[in-house]
């Protein structure tokens, strides 16, 4: 028998018995966040609408592993972030391999889309995805250690229009949920023709500053990961730092423009931030972020961008991509902030109130015919009596209740209950089911 043993606390009886033991219960996990009816209503619908948005554009579903070899994020997200070098959950499994739990999805998808040849049956090749990614976070309000995501990539094509296509897609989503308070802001980080000369530039700036030793040796290695330093101390030293935006190449920067009057004509509003540096060290070219300045430090809502080498480094041809990761922990958080709820908390639209057990048997039958037409159902359960049903079936946020007694089993009928107005009317049990439907409209 395996298993943790949780702290009890016993107290005395005073009965000569042996005391019986508190059993402490456990807790989720310190900075993981959980969601339950009815607050899970909303968790729901923003993730099925983020993911609506990308399904419409022509992006299938895969789905990941939650554990990846360690390797996969040390090449492809980086060392020199924050991401590998703080933030994850690595851990040796039991065959002393090193792995890691997903702290980002880009990476597990370019190393599927190589490991299944997808990159061979037509490019671009378009996937989204969705669920949990784990990073070791100081926990607070939008920052957590499990956080949920919605993804999509495409990768195959270096085309100004799909990375406009895959931001469009993101507006569409928060545009979907209601949201107005957010903005998006852009950049290039240019590419292979001009980041190493920019980079060497950057150096040469940074060295003249007086930087603690470890943020120096992070110059030295990535001086970008510089730029993206919280610290206000190291923001004002760096506030004259050179600009990529303007070194770009040639080829970079036309791309730029075009993403820019893409957007434009699909009327995605933007603003300029050539200050902006994503966490991960993959991206090229386009760069951008979904801010709402609601939410306070934890403002990016979502982000993504190019990254055209990435596919190469884990391995497989030489082809670009381009896409992004919205928080539906934070998107949810943002629908709070601007009292946005499109979404109906309600469980189910039909409660069963059954009085007997006769009555129970036959509510269990309209229900299931009910649940095959389409309509969601309950039922008491437990022997409930009148007063503890219907309040059940208030809680439930049913539209309708079903009444059923032994009085109106006898007259053939079952009484259907508007639990907004209150008002009731009996139908023919046989017709039950094609009463409600129409009910419902």
């Amino acid at each position: 028998m395996t298993g943790d043993v949780r702290v009890v606390a016993v107290a005395a009886t005073g009965t000569g018995r042996a005391p019986a033991p508190t059993v402490v219960p456990f807790a989720a996990p310190k900075g993981i966040p959980e969601y339950f009816p009815p607050e899970s209503a909303g968790f729901e619908y923003v993730r099925n609408t983020l993911q609506t948005a990308a399904d419409r554009a022509g992006y299938g579903l895969i789905e990941l592993p939650v554990f990846e070899e360690t390797g996969l994020y040390a090449r492809g997200v980086g060392e020199s972030t924050d991401v590998v070098s703080k933030e994850m959950y690595t851990f040796a499994d039991r065959g002393d391999r090193s792995v890691t739990l997903r702290p980002e999805g880009t990476a597990g998808v370019v190393r599927a889309v190589i490991e299944h040849g997808l990159d061979r049956a037509g490019l671009p090749v378009k996937l989204r995805y969705a669920g949990p990614f784990f990073r070791y976070e100081r926990p607070q309000a939008g920052r957590y250690r499990q956080l949920q995501q919605v993804g999509v990539e495409a990768i195959g094509v270096d085309d100004p229009a799909l990375d406009a296509e895959v931001i469009a897609i993101a507006d569409e989503g928060f545009r979907s949920l209601g949201l107005t308070g957010y903005r998006l802001e852009l950049t290039s980080l240019g590419d292979a023709d001009c980041r190493p000369a920019y980079g060497e530039l950057l150096r040469d700036f940074l060295a003249g500053l007086d930087l603690d030793e470890p943020t120096r040796r992070r110059a030295q290695l990535n001086p970008l990961r510089v730029l993206d330093d919280k610290r206000v101390e190291v923001r004002a030293l760096v506030a004259a730092a050179p600009l990529l935006v303007d070194h770009l190449s040639p080829a970079s920067a036309a791309h730029h423009v075009a993403v820019k009057q893409h957007l434009d004509d699909l009327g995605v509003a933007y603003v300029e931030n050539p200050r902006m540096v994503r966490g991960l060290d993959y991206y090229t070219k386009t760069t951008f972020e979904f801010v709402h300045d609601g939410l306070g430090a934890q403002s990016g809502i979502g982000g993504g961008g190019r990254y055209d080498g990435l596919m190469a480094v884990l391995g497989g041809q030489p082809l670009s991509g381009v896409g992004y990761g919205i928080g539906v922990d934070r998107t949810l958080l943002a629908c709070r902030v601007e009292g946005v709820s499109p979404w109906a908390e309600a469980r189910c639209d039909v409660f069963g109130v059954p009085l007997g057990e006769a009555a129970r048997s036959r509510l269990v039958v309209i229900a299931a015919g009910l649940r095959r037409a389409g309509v969601r159902v309950d039922l008491a359960y437990g022997g409930r009596g009148l007063k503890g049903a219907m309040k059940a079936a208030d809680r439930s946020g049913a539209r309708f209740a079903l009444v059923l007694g032994e009085r109106d089993l006898e007259a053939g009928q079952v009484g259907v209950k508007d639990l907004a107005t209150g008002d009731q009317a009996p139908v023919p049990l046989d017709g039950a089911v094609d009463a409600v439907v129409a009910a419902l409209g």
